[in-house]
């Protein structure tokens, strides 16, 4: 079973890469994890509306560039359902078995995803109301999906 993690920028503080790889060790005893990092594009102060659209469609393209028309994908996306994480973990395994053990969740730029990527999503999902940054985001996503994996097993994990 394998999951990635598609995502737009890059971790580059120390902290965060150390955080990524202790899940990424964690989750080796049930998925291999595979996480590709793409750069994003810069978004000038005061930015347009038109701007920042190209931006994200140029991202999008980046994104999508990456994936096989075979590839089950999750996004993650502010204006979607936000399960606790008992649903995340019962949402997560379906994804898994739709997906024929090959899941990929994307991650957008600080603009959010194109809406060509939302269009190809298969599933999508809010990790939280809250505003997150990008490094933020991919450690919370690996952390659910660690916690999802420990629940689903009937694992013992911290509440």
């Amino acid at each position: 079973m394998k999951i990635r993690i598609l995502c737009v920028g890059h971790l580059k503080e120390k902290y965060w890469k150390a955080a990524e790889d202790e899940y990424v060790k964690r989750l080796g005893a049930y998925c291999k994890v595979e996480i590709e990092e793409l750069d994003d594009l810069a978004t000038p102060e005061k930015a347009s509306e038109a701007i920042e659209l190209s931006i994200k469609e140029k991202e999008g393209e980046k994104i999508l560039s990456k994936t096989k028309p075979s590839d089950f994908i999750c996004t993650l996306d502010l204006n979607k359902d936000e399960p606790d994480s008992i649903t995340l973990s019962k949402k997560m395994m379906k994804m898994i078995e739709r997906s024929g053990s090959n899941l990929t969740f994307v991650i957008g730029g600080s603009l959010g995803l194109s809406e060509q990527v939302r269009k190809r999503a298969n599933e999508s999902l809010s990790l939280s109301k809250l505003t997150f940054t990008h490094q933020m985001t991919r450690i919370i996503l690996l952390e659910q999906i660690y916690r999802s994996f420990k629940i689903a097993h009937n694992e013992p994990y911290h509440k």
